[in-house]
């Protein structure tokens, strides 16, 4: 009688095999897929495949200059990377700017957005004009009377953090007192932006950084957040009776009347609103502060106009030794000064990216479908030959002193704090610091790079906040002058 045997079957190893395929298969199909919806846009053909080229140029911190590259390369409409990316799941708001929800973007945004108008600028400027005063008692004491210099864009932020301890908790960090980082602070930030810049540019890849079990992001140490949050327990946590504050007037007071008018808003409101105007609002504004000075001090006649400028103003007395917001709109070559800046180093390096909607998108001719993303970097659109004239890429304040309509036509084009109902909301109150700063800091001091730094004090460019990181100056000698407060 014949006997029959079976061979065992590794079924486990089937099913192991059946998923690489099936894995293969499907990441196949999206390729081709990604590559053949979008194979009409010129571009690297890379691009159209996979993010990692993405990833890589971030990862240099010069995307935008890249960027710039390419759209001279292939044109206003290039392909950078691949569209069609993975959607994020919903989660919790992590800044009223990043929210893509169109619903909670508005509930979270209309309540706030009056306090930022130009409008009530005036309510928040004697803290604004507190810090600056402030901070010039610092440089006083540290370096004036030491005759000493020090690397400007480095005290900057510190200025601009402390700025908005102080209107938005009526309480300075103390960054300015230290002279220096706290906590590690702004050395966490910088760390947190070397992961993230490059990360975020393959959604799925931010998702597994942001959501692994090892090290979470959202478990990482928060220096300003806690500060923060103490500081809106404290608040919340006063006696009704107590009434020596109760016209206090800083960010988290209007954020809380806001709160208190509208239950239907997400119980993170509160905290994202103090911490969304403290993360983004200092970095930003230090870095368009920085590239104002950069500009200014290095390039003599720009000096030489913008100080003729001031100091004309103050002998007639048009404007106060700590400059007013009112008093700076009448400096116009300030103003040329601060917009140059802003158009050729704006603070976000990154593309600000939108997703097409259902009914599709055509642009230079070119037919975007549903879903792909588009989006304009600051940098690339604000050195495009157009609105700015010829020399996009050359530092000249006197483009903007211009007639009302070529003027408008290059304020409309600028991105340095977005544009349309998602720009900025601190925009603003950004400049308001800026406009303040500038003149009376020029008023006060005699500025000067040493001659030996001149042509060393640069400003690199890396992923900070999806942003430009000052390194290594200029270094700024400071001198004081007659007439002081």
């Amino acid at each position: 009688m014949d006997r029959h045997y079976e061979i065992p079957v590794a079924r486990g190893v089937n099913v192991a095999t059946a998923v690489i395929v099936g894995v293969i298969v499907f990441f196949a199909i999206h390729l081709v897929r990604s590559y053949y919806r979008l194979n009409h846009i010129p571009g690297p053909r890379i691009a159209a495949l996979t993010n990692l080229s993405r990833r890589a140029w971030a990862s240099t911190g010069r995307l935008q200059e890249k960027q710039i590259e390419l759209h001279r390369q292939y044109g206003p409409v290039s392909e950078f990377y691949e569209a069609l990316m993975p959607r994020m799941k919903g989660g919790k708001i992590p800044d009223v700017f990043a929210t893509r929800d169109e619903n909670i973007h508005r509930q979270m945004r209309r309540p706030i957005a009056n306090l930022y108008s130009i409008s009530n600028l005036t309510a928040f400027e004697p803290l604004v004009k507190s810090t600056i005063e402030y901070f010039f008692s610092r440089l006083d004491d540290l370096f004036v009377d030491a005759s000493k210099t020090f690397d400007l864009c480095e005290w900057l932020q510190l200025f601009t953090f402390d700025v908005m301890g102080e209107i938005t908790f009526s309480r300075r960090f103390g960054f300015l007192e230290k002279g220096g980082d706290i906590e590690g602070v702004m050395g966490n930030i910088w760390k947190f932006f070397q992961i993230a810049a490059p990360n975020t540019q393959m959604p799925w890849l931010d998702q597994l950084w942001k959501e692994n079990p090892f090290v979470p992001v959202s478990a990482m140490k928060n220096p300003i957040a806690e500060f923060g949050a103490a500081r809106i327990e404290e608040r919340l946590g006063r006696a009704a009776n107590d009434t020596s504050k109760s016209n206090q007037q800083d960010f988290l007071s209007s954020f809380i009347r806001e709160v208190g008018k509208d239950p239907t808003l997400p119980e993170l409101a509160l905290p994202t609103w103090t911490n969304s105007n403290i993360q983004a609002g200092g970095d930003t504004t230090a870095i368009l502060a920085s590239a104002v000075f950069y500009h200014v001090l290095r390039n003599p006649s720009t000096f030489a106009k913008l100080k003729e400028e001031i100091d004309c103003a103050a002998k007639e007395g048009r404007i106060s030794k700590i400059v007013t917001w009112k008093e700076a709109q009448t400096l116009p070559y300030l103003d040329a000064c601060i917009k140059e800046a802003s158009r050729l180093h704006p603070s976000i390096s990154f593309p600000l990216e939108r997703i097409v909607s259902e009914a599709g998108l055509e642009v230079e001719g070119f037919v975007l479908p549903p879903g792909t993303r588009v989006s304009m970097n600051p940098w690339v659109v604000h050195q495009q030959v157009g609105p700015y004239g010829d020399d996009p890429q050359v530092w000249r304040p006197e483009r903007w002193l211009c007639g009302e309509e070529e003027k408008k036509a290059m304020y409309n084009s600028l991105l340095t704090f977005g544009a349309g109902h998602r720009s900025c909301l601190g925009k603003n109150l950004s400049y308001c610091e800026i406009y303040k700063l500038v003149p009376s800091m020029l008023q006060r001091y005699d500025v000067r790079c040493p001659d030996s730094r001149r042509d060393i004090g640069r400003i690199d460019v890396n992923p900070l906040e999806g942003s430009n990181r000052t390194s290594g100056g200029p270094i700024v000698h400071y001198t004081n002058v007659c007439g002081l407060f």
